[in-house]
C-alpha cells in the first residue's frame, strides 16, 4: 500500500486478547480500532473502512463467520481484507472451507503475536492490481 496511514479492526469478545493486540499493533504503527462482538463489527466496519479486519469466529450476538459473510456481501465492505482468528484447531481443509471469504485465517494457540502481526504486513503490503497488471513490453528499438 502506498500510503502509511493502516488501520485495523480487530474484533474479539476477549477484553485480554483485545488489549494486547491493540497494543502490540499500534507499536507497529497502525491505528486499532476493536469491536467486542458480532454486531458492533458489522457497523464499524461499514462506518470506517478499515484497511483490514482481524475477526475471530466465537463471539456473542453474531458470530465470526456470519459477520464475514455479511461484510463480503455488504458493497462498502467486501474488499475489505479479513484474518479469521480461532480457538479451534481444526485440520486445514475443513478450516479453509468454512472460512470462505476470508483472506487468511489464524489459530490463536499456534501463533505469537508478532507472527499474527507479520501475517497482516503481509496481506497489506499485497496489492492485487499489481500483480494483475501485465507486464510492460521494452519499447521497440
Amino acid at each position: 500500500m502506498a500510503d502509511s496511514f493502516k488501520s485495523i479492526l480487530l474484533v474479539d469478545d476477549d477484553l485480554t486478547l483485545r488489549e494486547m493486540y491493540t497494543e502490540r499493533l499500534k507499536a507497529e504503527g497502525f491505528t486499532v480500532q476493536t469491536a467486542k462482538d458480532g454486531e458492533e463489527a458489522i457497523q464499524m466496519a461499514t462506518e470506517t473502512k478499515p484497511n483490514i479486519i482481524l475477526l475471530d469466529i466465537m463471539m456473542p450476538k453474531i458470530n465470526g463467520l456470519d459477520v464475514l459473510k455479511k461484510l463480503k456481501e455488504q458493497e462498502e465492505t467486501k474488499a475489505i481484507p479479513v484474518i479469521v482468528l480461532t480457538a479451534l484447531i481444526q485440520d486445514r481443509e475443513k478450516m479453509e472451507s468454512i472460512t470462505r471469504g476470508a483472506d487468511d485465517y489464524i489459530v490463536k494457540s499456534e501463533m505469537m503475536p508478532g507472527e499474527v502481526i507479520q501475517k497482516v504486513k503481509a496481506l497489506l503490503n499485497h496489492d492485487p492490481d499489481e500483480t494483475a497488471k501485465p507486464e510492460a513490453s521494452p519499447a521497440p528499438q
